[in-house]
């Protein structure tokens, strides 16, 4: 050892034994067991004398060659490059989930707080051959266009629905699809050369929701980030950032580099969607993951690399800090099982595991008026449930606080239908009719979920995913009313043809306060015509949508 480095040590030495009094120790290499029992200060020291910030794995071999992906990782980019998409089944689903989502996005506009955080950073921003947010008049570059989109679509709770070990919003990726879509699409029509050159097509648009579904639905089937903190909209940003790099013309290799780069993203803590922190931010956390989608993607086909074993590397790996050591489980291979049982939200914008309850509540007052009572007559209501209803949504006694809580709670839900016999956007409200309702208060309290362990089964059966609530409702009189029991909501895929009239007239409903009838008319068309659809090109598609 050179005297330089002989005074630095002693430096070090000294001021380890000032400051934590050890004794200074040679450096050598230490087992990973060994150190996870030493102070972390005593660590520092042992593995690197000169900066307490110094790998713990410092004195492992330096990696030459190329460095394999881990197989997650490479299994999406092969999915997203190498598979084509064959099932007419799920195209049709498609097209109904992208008028169903676009029609969520403009019901969204109607609100205040949404409105308030669109648009572009600097007020009057205009991007030459940018996205164009549907509802507004806005155009702005990609990034901040897939966030408004995303918020959008994703604000009140109404879009299409996926359950399982983990739950979420597969259409939420929209958001990333289709401003890279239109922008690629403008960019190209003035003579640029993004993904290709290409001007795309609904029917490109389409493809990559159904690849964006099956994403972030096998991976949803067997691994839970809610049980870990984390919140769904993880994987949104990854299926997002898969999609969105084969539409920007990224290699098969770029793409892995991307993916990689989404799961090093620092991810969404669920705190927004429980007490006591519920708040707004979960209405717009799915826009963020879009835009941090693309603008890792964007960052990525500009020459940024990727990190093969993001996921496994031990200590620093995802799994290592975000999934306690575990790997990820996969049911099935990618292919097009998710779009073809996607869950449509027909009936009611509310948190997807209430909506079998509130068809309940609702048939409930058909009995109900027939006795001649009302909301008021009933004593207590029982639903029996599944595990993922109590974990989510079971607020009994939890005071409402804001939009967030009431959108999220099954007893104020299922109370709001007793009293008014509707649940409707505005009933979340602050100050509506159903916020400052008394009796809605006084019965959502004396509503109790119980757990069905059969129905939390038939919740994770692959051939069934039912959602099932069961109402039992005792009068103040001490009549015991029949169970009533829904297994599985309107816009389930067991229901899937009965919902297609609800799902075009809800998009109808959302299309209405924004344009004349003549142009309603016109899109509802053209929504219904597939073939006429998959054949339009995506922006001047997006233009049908712009307001002066």
């Amino acid at each position: 050892m050179s005297a330089f480095s002989r005074n630095l040590c002693s430096t070090a030495s000294r001021t380890i034994r000032q400051r934590a009094s050890i004794s200074c120790k040679a450096v050598r290499p230490i087992a990973l067991a060994t150190a996870s029992r030493t102070p972390i200060f005593q660590r520092a020291a042992i593995a690197a004398p000169f900066s307490t910030y110094s790998s713990l794995k410092s004195m492992a071999p330096p990696i030459t060659g190329e460095r394999e992906f881990d197989p997650e990782i490479v299994d999406v980019a092969s999915y997203v490059h190498n598979t084509p998409i064959e099932s007419d089944l799920a195209f049709d689903t498609a097209r109904w989930v992208f008028l169903d989502t676009l029609g969520c996005g403009l019901k969204a506009l109607e609100f205040e707080q949404c409105k308030n955080i669109l648009g572009p950073v600097v007020p009057g921003t205009i991007v030459p051959h940018g996205t164009k947010v549907p509802g507004t008049n806005y155009q702005l570059d990609p990034v901040l266009g897939a966030f408004n989109i995303g918020a959008a679509i994703r604000w009140l709770d109404f879009n299409d629905c996926w359950l399982a070990a983990e739950w979420g919003h597969p259409s939420d990726n929209l958001g990333a699809i289709l401003a890279v879509a239109d922008w690629i699409s403008r960019t190209n029509r003035a003579g640029g050369k993004l993904g290709n050159g290409k001007i795309l097509k609904v029917k490109d648009v389409l493809e990559a929701m159904i690849k964006a579904h099956e994403i972030q639905g096998c991976m949803a089937l067997e691994n839970s980030f809610n049980k870990v903190g984390l919140d769904h909209v993880v994987l949104v940003k990854v299926a997002s950032t898969a999609v969105v790099s084969k539409m920007l013309g990224l290699s098969e290799s770029q793409t892995r580099d991307a993916i990689s780069q989404a799961w090093c993203d620092g991810q969404s803590l669920r705190t927004y969607r429980h007490t006591p922190n519920t708040m707004s931010r979960k209405s717009w956390a799915a826009g963020d993951a879009c835009e941090k989608a693309v603008n890792l993607c964007l960052k990525v086909m500009r020459g940024e690399g990727g990190m093969p074993t993001v996921l496994s590397a031990p200590v620093w790996g995802f799994y290592d800090v975000n999934f306690g050591g575990k790997p990820f489980k996969f049911q099935r291979g990618y292919g097009s099982y998710v779009m073809e049982n996607v869950l449509f939200k027909v009936s009611w914008p509310a948190e997807f595991h209430s909506q079998t309850a509130i068809e309940a509540a609702k048939r409930i007052n058909v009995k109900l008026r027939k006795m001649g009572k009302t909301a008021a007559d009933i004593e207590s209501v029982v639903n029996r449930t599944h595990e993922a209803c109590i974990r989510i949504i079971d607020k009994q006694f939890k005071p409402m606080d804001n939009f967030a809580d009431r959108d999220h709670c099954v007893q104020y839900m299922v109370a709001t239908m007793f009293c008014f016999d509707r649940l409707e956007a505005t009933d979340y409200t602050d100050g509506s009719e159903a916020a400052t309702s008394q009796l809605v208060e006084s019965l959502r309290q004396r509503i109790s979920c119980v757990e069905d362990p059969q129905f939390t089964k038939d919740y994770h059966d692959p051939a069934l995913r039912t959602i099932a609530n069961a109402l039992t409702v005792t009068l103040k009189d001490g009549t015991v009313l029949d169970e009533e029991v829904v297994e599985a909501p309107l816009g389930h895929r067991l229901r899937r043809e009965e919902a297609k009239p609800e799902i075009l007239a809800k998009y109808k409903r959302h299309l209405g306060p924004h344009f004349s009838a003549e142009h309603v008319d016109k899109l509802v068309e053209l929504g219904v015509d597939g073939t006429k659809l998959y054949e339009t090109d995506i922006d001047t598609y997006v233009d049908l949508y712009v307001k002066a």
